[in-house]
């Protein structure tokens, strides 16, 4: 069985989402800022006519922070939030980075477990690792990293 992620740049590593996560690719607009917000919340955009809280990755990942430039992009994430009066409730958010790569199909089998450890990202958030060529993708959890706090920050 083969999955698609979408792979992107961060600081110079590559890193994916699973497609079927991603509701879009925007180009990067600078978000309005929240009061209060997580240091990692840039804050909001409106996009098809809905709010969506944007997270600075490199923020979240506490990796060196660098302004968006021309393929800095906002990837548009679907993520499952039940709750008691709606097991199906799902939040929208962004989350920007360097640049989005292309769309990878991967081998079930070719997936890696996370890393115990070398990786500045917490591995919490790593449900795999894909090798291509010689580098690693590190596969993101993406209903770990957009948290409950990131999310009552946005409603």
């Amino acid at each position: 069985m083969t999955n698609q992620f979408l792979t992107f740049n961060l600081d110079n590593c590559l890193y994916a989402f699973k497609v079927f996560k991603v509701q879009e690719v925007l180009t990067y607009t600078t978000p309005v800022k929240v009061p209060c917000s997580s240091s990692y919340v840039e804050g909001l955009i409106n996009s098809r006519d809905t709010g969506i809280s944007v997270i600075d990755l490199r923020k979240k990942f506490k990796l060196q922070s660098k302004e968006p430039d021309k393929e800095s992009r906002i990837i548009v994430v679907e993520v499952n939030k039940p709750t008691e009066a709606d097991p199906d409730h799902f939040c929208t958010f962004g989350a920007v980075c360097d640049s989005v790569q292309e769309v990878l199909e991967v081998e079930e089998m070719s997936i890696e477990p996370p890393p115990k450890f070398g990786n500045n990202i917490s591995s919490e958030f790593i449900s795999g690792l894909v090798k291509k060529d010689s580098n690693f993708i590190i596969i993101l959890d993406e209903e770990k990293i957009f948290s409950e706090e990131d999310i009552l920050k946005s409603n």
